[in-house]
């Protein structure tokens, strides 16, 4: 439909640590728990109160599923764009079964992480730094990164974007073979913590 917008824009905090899965092809997807909250003043009694949603977002994208895996651990602060997408799939009895997420992956893609980077344990990854020509530089190394963001344009390449602070994705050619994997199977486990790790005092980088 001509004039239609499907466009998700969180900021939050994850309440399990991110959970990757690789298919037969190659192809892998990252998942991720995402609590974003609101408070509010009771007008009758005064009292403070705060809701909480728990979102589902997917991450097709191998560059940026590579990002989630080394970086992003339970209470990690996120800024995420993508598309809404609803799938069907069937459980263990067979039944038919709907789950609504967000897709981040293909033209638009937005990953920012907003209290830095936690190493995942190598001691090698998570400094990014950008050549004159916008490329990686393909070095990675001790756990720290620059401000901006890498994404991808038409085609595989990836570029930085300075002043965003995280990763962009342009799609890539493994994005549908994953998601079409990804796409028959329940998503989210029901052994989430319920509690809501927001964190504070934390600078960017």
């Amino acid at each position: 439909m001509a004039g239609s917008v499907n466009k998700v824009i969180l900021v939050g905090n994850l309440g399990a640590d991110p959970e990757v899965k690789s298919f037969q092809n190659g192809g892998r997807i990252a998942t991720l728990r995402m609590a974003t909250s609101e408070s509010w003043k009771d007008r009758a009694t005064g009292e403070r109160k705060e809701r909480t949603e728990w979102h589902s977002v997917t991450v097709q994208s191998e560059g940026l599923v590579g990002v989630v895996e080394r970086f992003l651990r339970k209470g990690s602060k996120i800024y995420v764009e993508g598309q809404l997408r609803t799938r069907k799939w069937q459980d263990q009895n067979g039944n038919d079964r709907y789950t609504t997420e967000v897709s981040v992956g293909g033209v638009g893609g937005v990953l920012t992480m907003l209290d830095g980077a936690n190493s995942g344990g190598d001691g090698q990854g998570g400094q990014r730094q950008s050549r004159g020509n916008g490329q990686r530089d393909g070095n990675d190394r001790g756990g720290q990164r620059t401000g901006g963001s890498w994404g991808k344009q038409s085609g595989d390449k990836e570029v930085y974007n300075s002043g965003r602070g995280g990763w962009q994705d342009g799609g890539d050619g493994s994005r549908g073979s994953a998601a079409d994997n990804w796409h028959n199977d329940g998503g989210f486990g029901d052994d989430l913590d319920d509690d809501i790790p927001f964190m504070t005092d934390r600078s960017i980088w």
